[in-house]
C-alpha cells in the first residue's frame, strides 16, 4: 500500500485538532492521519531519506500548510493546535471538503510566513506564491520544493529558539558564530551573559593571544527590538572600551535601530530570519541531506 501526497493528510489532521481544541502531540496527530486515511502497516513502515517515518514527513506538511492558512499553530515544541479561524472552518464545513478546498490549502497559502516581522505595521502577510507546475521546468520545481523546504525549517528553528533558556539560546549563537570563522578554536568564544553582564553576553578573541575581542549580545526576544536597546549596547561597549559588537535577536529590528546600528558603523545586527539561515548553511543544530542531481557533462563527449 503506497502512503497519499501531503494534501491527502490536510483535512484528517485538521478534523482530528478540531476534536482537541486543547492541542496534541504531534506524534499522536500523526497516527490519527494514518488511521483515517486507513494506512497498513506495511505503508506506515515506508521512510524519506533521513529515516524519518513516510506518513509522518506528510502529516508534517500538512500542517505546515494549515499554519500557513491560518488554521493551525505550534504553540510549542511538538504540540499541534487548531486556531479560531480553524475552528471557524470546521464549523462552516462539516462535511468532507472539496477537492478545491483542499487543493487550495496545499497550494493556496505557500507564499505566506509563518512568523510576521514584528516590525511589519501593515499586518498584511506576502501574496501567496502561484505553483504553475506544468509551466515549470524539473530544475524549478526543484528550486521552489527547496526554497519551502528551508522556509519550513527556518520556522521550526524559530519556534526552537524561542523556547530554549536564554544561556542556551547565547550558547547557539556563539556555535554559529564559530562556524563563522570567528575565533581560531571554540573555546575562543566565551558565554559571559548572567546578573551584572553589562549587556554583553558573549565575547569572541579574535586572535589567539585575545588582543582584539568582539562583544555579543544574544537576545531571545518576541517583540521587536528598538534603537533604546542597541544604544545599551553600544554604551556597553564603550564601558569594555571595544570597537566591535554583534547584536543578535530571533526578533527583528526598528528601521530606528538599524539606522543607529548604520551611523557607528560598530555594530552588526542579526536578526531572526538571518539567524536562521546562517543555522542552516552552516548546519547548526540542522542537519543537512546530501542530494545528488546528474547532468550530462560536455567536455566529456569533446572529440
Amino acid at each position: 500500500m503506497s502512503v497519499p501526497t501531503y494534501d491527502k493528510f490536510i483535512e484528517p489532521v485538521l478534523r482530528y485538532l478540531a476534536l482537541h481544541p486543547e492541542g496534541v502531540r504531534a506524534r499522536d496527530a500523526h497516527e490519527a492521519a494514518a488511521d483515517a486515511l486507513g494506512l497498513d502497516e506495511s505503508a506506515r513502515q515506508l521512510t524519506v531519506p533521513t529515516g524519518q517515518p513516510l506518513y509522518n514527513n506528510r502529516a508534517g506538511w500538512a500542517h505546515d500548510r494549515l499554519k500557513r492558512a491560518g488554521l493551525s499553530s505550534s504553540p510549542k515544541r511538538g504540540l499541534w493546535q487548531i486556531s479560531p479561524e480553524g475552528k471557524r472552518f470546521i464549523t462552516a464545513n462539516p462535511r468532507q471538503l472539496s477537492e478545491e478546498q483542499v487543493h487550495e490549502l496545499a497550494r493556496g497559502y505557500i507564499g505566506v510566513r509563518l512568523r510576521a516581522s514584528p516590525d511589519d505595521a501593515s499586518g498584511v502577510p506576502e501574496s501567496p506564491q502561484v505553483d504553475e507546475e506544468e509551466l515549470q521546468s524539473p530544475d524549478d520545481r526543484l528550486q521552489v520544493a527547496l526554497e519551502q523546504i528551508r522556509a519550513s525549517v527556518a520556522a521550526e528553528l524559530l519556534e526552537l529558539l524561542s523556547q530554549v533558556t536564554p544561556k542556551y539560546f547565547e550558547t547557539v549563537v556563539l556555535d554559529v558564530l564559530h562556524k563563522l570563522g570567528y575565533g581560531t578554536r571554540r573555546s575562543d568564544l566565551q558565554r559571559v551573559g548572567g546578573s551584572g553582564d553589562a549587556g554583553i553576553d558573549g565575547i569572541i578573541s579574535l586572535d589567539r593571544l585575545g588582543l582584539e575581542k568582539v562583544y555579543v549580545q544574544a537576545k531571545r526576544w518576541q517583540g521587536v527590538v528598538g534603537r533604546p536597546e542597541i544604544q545599551g549596547f553600544y554604551g556597553a561597549l564603550a564601558g569594555q572600551r571595544a570597537n566591535k559588537g554583534v547584536f543578535i535577536t530571533t526578533s527583528s529590528f526598528t528601521s530606528q535601530a538599524v539606522e543607529f546600528a548604520r551611523s557607528i558603523e560598530s555594530i552588526v545586527l542579526v536578526n531572526g530570519e538571518t539567524l536562521a539561515a546562517l543555522m542552516m548553511d552552516y548546519e547548526v543544530g540542522v542537519q543537512a541531506r546530501k542530494v545528488s542531481i546528474p547532468a550530462v557533462d560536455s567536455d566529456y563527449f569533446g572529440e
